[in-house]
């Protein structure tokens, strides 16, 4: 049964990682994080930011006392399905925004 886990971590592979920023964090245990990148255009060549919002899981997030909140950069990874729109969960705080 072992020798079946580790072949199956093994095909599997390692998960997808992106860094973005809180955009939103007004739901419970999900927060809405907006990753850019740069990339260039295939027939100009124009370098052009592309942003795309992804719908994480923050497992102790509540919206009455937030973990999280609105500029806070975080690490996000790919994970099974949770939800209708989550595929991502909150992997590690990088830095925390400046609140006023």
């Amino acid at each position: 049964m072992a020798e079946a886990t580790t072949q199956n971590e093994i095909t599997r592979g390692r998960p997808k990682t992106r860094v973005g920023i809180v955009t939103s964090a007004k739901m419970q245990k999900t927060v809405t994080v907006t990753v850019k990148r740069r990339a260039s255009h295939r027939e100009y060549g124009k370098i052009m930011t592309l942003k795309v919002k992804y719908k994480a899981h923050a497992e102790d997030h509540d919206p009455k006392k937030p973990t999280l909140f609105e500029g806070d950069k975080v690490l996000i990874a790919e994970t099974r399905p949770t939800s209708k729109d989550k595929r991502w969960r909150v992997a590690k705080v990088l830095e925390r925004a400046t609140r006023v």
